[in-house]
């Protein structure tokens, strides 16, 4: 888009655009989403940002009405192969924070200056920059949302010190930390449903109860089929590790997770596909996170938002796949429907080898048992490290040995074709499993099973056909 382009979104307040870039306004010093119901600015005095680091490194602050850090992220970077994708898919994990701008390097095979020039000549900003605005994004939520003191808050957020913080916030929300914990919504019961595309953000949920954990709305834009992500889900979900309680159009879904600093326990609850008898056109889905270790925040709701497929562009995926015959009216039943992802990709890479039945085996035999069990979630998928170790002949255990030892990469930042390439010279490997696994836990939008009658005119998204075809009962994968 050009710049006149994103003035004419913002002018009729396009809710399509969240994310995909920011406006700042000069004469007030705020940054806001395109869909801000702010009075629109005149034309002059507008500037555009293609991060919200980008704005706060340029002097503006977040606008509270819009809360422009917390939309759905740009589909772009889910999209993208090169390394500008990848960085801003490894930032996103918290890479940055934790291993620092030489790690995001080493991960992408470049020098640290190169990943900053590359990064600051596209999206106006670096490493650095691009992590600050996501702990502030962090801590505001730490804030709002729990009754941590704000010193732990700020190393939780994955600040350095608390003067860093407390300078980060007063700069990103012209708000002290106190200040933003006095300001923020409180928990009364809501009279009545808000309509979704009111204010989708990623933040407190003002109606829920402290006890819940993290309460948290995990944005996303465009209609969104929960019904069919949540169908998978049920489907393939593993005893001890994942659980779909609850009557369609009303479930819940709860897995355990390995992080960074710790284990966690999260919660998504779906959504009905209409909300009085119309499409959902945006909004949100309510989730709450357990985490034994707050530093975990961004890195569980990221690999969270890859598993539900919620930075998706549902406008582009249709438009391209609704304008095809055989597609058109499978894309009019189902508008927004998804491509999930994965929570922990080499979890996913080993389930897709050894199938349902036999993952639920290694989750009991070999799982790691969770401090605090909740319910029927007990155990962590066993770590690759632990089953090449303990399953020297199985027909699995090449895949898992080169997940230990760094052979194939799927992580956030790896290179897909790569990772390919990889998959296939291992032993029990065939191309239909390593097509789930390039689609799933890579979140590559354009995968075709092999065999398939998937026809290259539907690139860049043939993972979001095949899910059309499946949803459709027209196509079924072993």
């Amino acid at each position: 888009m050009d710049e006149d382009s994103r003035y004419e979104a913002v002018r009729s307040r396009d809710a399509r655009f969240d994310g995909e870039f920011f406006f700042g306004v000069a004469t007030t010093g705020i940054y806001c989403r395109p869909s801000c119901p702010a009075v629109t600015p005149k034309r002059r005095n507008v500037r555009f940002f293609m991060t919200a680091a980008a704005a706060q490194g340029s002097g503006f602050r977040a606008c509270r009405r819009c809360r422009p850090d917390a939309v759905p992220g740009s589909a772009e970077w889910n999209v993208r192969a090169d390394v500008v994708g990848r960085a801003m898919r490894l930032i996103g994990d918290g890479v940055v924070d934790r291993e620092g701008v030489a790690g995001l390097a080493v991960r992408l095979g470049y020098s640290a200056r190169q990943v900053q020039r590359q990064l600051t000549a596209e999206l106006g900003a670096g490493p650095v920059a691009l992590a600050r605005a996501q702990r502030a994004h962090t801590a505001r939520v730490l804030v709002q949302t729990t009754d941590l003191p704000i010193t732990e808050i700020a190393f939780a957020s994955g600040f350095a010190s608390v003067r860093q913080f407390n300078d980060t916030i007063r700069a990103v929300y012209a708000s002290t930390p106190s200040e933003l914990r006095t300001n923020a919504p409180q928990p009364p019961a809501r009279a009545q449903a808000k309509e979704p595309d009111s204010t989708p953000t990623d933040g407190a949920d003002p109606a829920a109860e402290p006890s819940a954990g993290i309460p948290l709305r995990l944005a996303h834009r465009g209609p969104y089929q929960s019904a069919a992500v949540f169908d998978l889900l049920q489907r393939e979900a593993v005893p001890g590790i994942e659980e779909v309680t609850g009557t369609p159009g009303r479930r819940t879904y709860r897995r355990t997770l390995g992080l960074p600093y710790g284990t966690g326990i999260v919660a998504v609850d779906e959504r009905p596909g209409t909300l009085k008898g119309r499409p959902h056109t945006g909004g949100w889905l309510d989730a709450r996170l357990h985490l034994t270790d707050h530093r975990d925040l961004t890195t569980a709701v990221q690999r969270l938002r890859r598993l539900l497929d919620l930075d998706a562009d549902p406008y582009a995926v249709d438009e391209r796949l609704g304008a095809d015959p055989r597609l058109g009216p499978l894309v009019a039943a189902r508008p927004g429907l998804r491509s999930p992802g994965a929570a922990d990709p080499e979890e996913l890479a080993v389930r897709a080898l050894v199938g349902r039945a036999e993952s639920e085996r290694l989750v009991r035999c070999y799982g790691r048992t969770l401090d605090a069990p909740s319910g029927s979630l007990t155990h962590l998928f066993p770590e690759p490290s632990v089953l090449a170790e303990a399953l020297p002949g199985d027909p699995s255990a090449g895949l898992v040995t080169a997940l230990a030892d760094g052979t194939v990469r799927l992580d956030v930042g790896a290179d897909r074709d790569d990772a390919q390439a990889a998959l296939l010279a291992l032993p029990g490997m065939d191309a239909a499993t390593v097509a789930v696994i390039r689609a799933r836990a890579l979140g590559d939008p354009d995968v075709a099973p092999p065999g398939a009658d998937i026809p290259d005119a539907w690139r860049p998204w043939r993972s979001y056909a095949v899910q059309h075809l499946l949803a459709a009962g027209e196509l079924e994968l072993p």
